[in-house]
């Protein structure tokens, strides 16, 4: 019998605020241990919650970004559960009234179609295609503290700094059919956080955290099975091949007729394996009862306009602009939109007048590697979208080649990271220009000069020249290669390319 996982994803953002949810404690990250707590967020007797008011008005936006029913009428609620790392035994939550009603996203995923023909789901083939996954809720909530076992004989400590912190709890509908589609779920919720600027989603600090839960169940079969909640989830490819090992795991218990334990379990990255953690408790023994320090109130329906008014362009909206407006393949534009920064780097120099596709492939390739080589983000790049335009337009213009193009590109690199260090004024319209000028770089397109490089390629490499001849197109390359290698690389391809199918006839 073939089994169908059934997959869905509860998220937990940290809202980007100065201080907590229910006091006035800072969230500063990394700060000494305890240091940022009160009465308040340590649960002391006679202590009263007030509700954050930004913290709010964040959750309203990523609810509208989500496409989420914003309530009207909102209430908190007390959920008990006995833990070190909560200092009141109970943690300020939402149940039944929470902020985001139902909602959807639109994801963009490669995960491969059922529809698909089986030779083609060998081959990996199949376009991007938009999935929509619904959303459950996404409601408000405090987070916990955080306990410390490292070096610690005989016990744990607790830090209390992050009890308290506003988190919003995104919770999908069981949608998701592969590791792939959920992979791709979380690439889009979390570039819809940035565009609406309400988190900064470094799961290194914590502030995205996501578990995943996984049934499987008979193709075609409409119930679900028994569920499988996945813990110490770091990064999504961690969630992927979490979920991957899960699937696998309870598919073969089924077909075995061994039974499914609804449990969490954590996942064990060095192992590549999950592990059961304890039983999984239901809703009702968390006995959820409304909290009474926070009566319920009324949101208003100006106030939520008002924020939905100040929602920017999101990811697919920009994504679909990008392919409209500049041309540019489906794929180059889902890519580029994921990260806010990115797709405005690449928006920055098709201003400054380089070409759309060939910004495209610049900016995901050789650009980002170059960034990512040096540990940078994308607004950290010292070369900015104006150098790196002028830089585009040399290999347009046919000035240089895209061989000569990177090794410019390093020096640009190098040469700005010293002038943003010692605060030199450079122009940088004009750096590709100077360094290609004082470096010999200028692409040559003389064909006397290339075809006499051709006939010396020619005459080093008979074999080439036979394969070339007996039909084998790949042996073109290595010619072209000892062209490039007789012209230090500056020779154009184009031109090269010519000559040598004119001369081998």
């Amino acid at each position: 019998m073939n089994y169908e996982p059934v997959i869905g994803l509860e998220v937990h953002v940290q809202l980007k605020t100065k201080s907590k949810l229910f006091c006035s404690c800072s969230t500063e990250f990394g700060a000494e241990g305890n240091k940022h707590t009160c009465p308040v967020c340590l649960g002391w007797p006679g202590s009263l919650p007030v509700l954050n008011e930004v913290a709010l008005k964040l959750g309203i936006r990523v609810g509208l970004a989500l496409n989420c029913k914003v309530a009207e009428r909102l209430k908190f609620d007390r959920k008990n559960y006995f833990y070190p790392d909560l200092p009141k035994a109970y943690q300020i939550s939402q149940f039944d009234m929470p902020v985001n009603g139902k909602g959807w996203l639109d994801i963009e995923t490669k995960a491969l179609t059922p529809a698909l023909s089986q030779g083609e789901r060998e081959k990996g083939e199949g376009a991007l295609r938009v999935k929509r996954v619904g959303i459950t809720r996404a409601h408000l909530e405090e987070d916990a503290g955080k306990l410390l076992h490292e070096g610690i004989m005989d016990g744990s400590l607790v830090d209390y700094n992050r009890g308290g912190i506003p988190l919003l709890e995104i919770v999908s509908e069981p949608d998701l059919r592969s590791p792939q589609e959920a992979y791709d779920y979380l690439t889009a919720l979390k570039a819809i956080l940035q565009y609406v600027e309400v988190s900064d989603c470094d799961m290194e600090k914590g502030s995205l955290r996501c578990d995943a839960n996984v049934s499987v169940r008979p193709v075609s079969q409409e119930k679900f099975g028994t569920k499988v909640e996945i813990k110490n989830l770091n990064s999504f490819k961690m969630v992927q091949k979490a979920i991957q090992y899960e699937i696998e795991r309870q598919t073969e218990a089924c077909q075995n007729g061994d039974a499914i334990v609804q449990e969490t379990r954590l996942w064990n990255d060095a192992k590549g394996t999950t592990f059961s953690m304890r039983s999984k408790e239901e809703a009702h023994d968390y006995r959820y009862f409304p909290e009474p320090d926070l009566v319920p109130f009324t949101l208003s329906r100006e106030t939520v306009e008002e924020i939905r008014k100040t929602l920017p362009e999101l990811p697919l909206e920009r994504a679909k602009r990008f392919i409209k407006e500049f041309g540019i393949p489906e794929y180059d534009a889902y890519v580029l939109v994921q990260e806010k920064k990115l797709a405005a780097y690449f928006e920055s120099c098709i201003r400054e007048g380089a070409t759309p596709k060939l910004a495209s492939n610049w900016v995901q390739n050789e650009l980002l590697a170059m960034v990512n080589e040096n540990n940078l983000s994308i607004e950290d790049c010292p070369v900015k979208p104006k150098a790196f335009a002028a830089l585009l337009r040399q290999i347009e213009s046919g000035k240089i080649s895209g061989k000569i193009a990177k090794d410019v590109l390093a020096q640009m690199f190098k040469t700005l990271s010293v002038c943003l260090d010692d605060t030199i004024q450079v122009a940088d319209e004009m750096l590709a220009e100077t360094i290609i000028k004082e470096k010999g770089l200028t692409q040559v397109s003389d064909t006397g000069l290339i075809e006499k490089a051709v006939e010396k390629a020619i005459a080093a490499n008979p074999t080439a020249v036979a394969e070339f001849k007996a039909g084998k197109q790949k042996a073109l390359g290595a010619l072209v290669g000892a062209v490039m290698k007789e012209t230090s690389g500056k020779a154009n391809p184009k031109v090269v390319n010519e000559i040598l199918i004119k001369k081998l006839g």
